[in-house]
């Protein structure tokens, strides 16, 4: 026991000794100019496997909607008199992206940023044309399946072409990010950097 009270008398003149010696070596340095100190914040953030399931499970997304309708016609020619036939088409165009397309990696948490790589702005429905507003505005004639095929076909291809201008996909695009900005941000990420794998339009 003896030797134990020794030890731990001996120990403790060599610690004060010590942090004696080590605060007259602080002293010297800050006096000195020799010694810096820095403080640094922990600004990261992490966004996790279960955020980023929810925020995919919401799968197709719609940014913008364009309803139009065309009247489109069709003329047969015949021996005495031709035939046509005209019909009015309502559609709505429907644009947005499919989250289900998504590649790896496409949301990360870089420093105190939140990192997302969107799939681009595409057709949500390739069947636009709402077919039971669908109206008969002039026919004459007899006209087979194929022939009113044609003419819904033909349809389809003059709404594309109207609706989907650069100006309405610019739009499109821009309140994806506005949109999925807002989302973040309610998730408590404050700096959101939105991207898109690539820019193309559709058909």
């Amino acid at each position: 026991m003896m030797r134990k009270k020794y030890y731990h008398q001996k120990s403790g003149k060599t610690t004060v000794a010590i942090a004696i010696a080590v605060v007259i070596a602080l002293l010297i340095l800050f006096k000195c100019g020799g010694m810096k100190v820095e403080t640094t914040t922990d600004r990261g953030i992490n966004i996790t496997p279960v955020q980023i399931k929810q925020i995919k499970d919401i799968g197709q997304w719609e940014f913008l909607a364009i309803e139009d309708e065309e009247l489109v016609d069709t003329v047969s020619k015949g021996i005495f008199s031709d035939d046509q036939l005209i019909r009015i088409y309502y559609g709505t165009i429907r644009l947005g992206i499919d989250l289900s397309k998504t590649k790896e990696n496409w949301i990360q948490a870089v420093e105190d940023t939140v990192r997302v790589t969107l799939p681009p702005i595409e057709l949500l429905d390739e069947n636009f044309i709402d077919e039971a507003r669908t109206k008969a505005f002039f026919e004459t004639g007899s006209w087979k399946q194929k022939d009113r095929e044609h003419l819904y076909q033909k349809a389809r291809r003059m709404m594309l072409k109207r609706c989907l201008t650069k100006e309405n996909l610019q739009t499109a695009y821009d309140n994806a990010t506005e949109m999925f900005t807002k989302l973040l941000n309610s998730m408590g990420y404050e700096q959101v950097d939105i991207t898109f794998q690539r820019k193309h339009l559709l058909p």
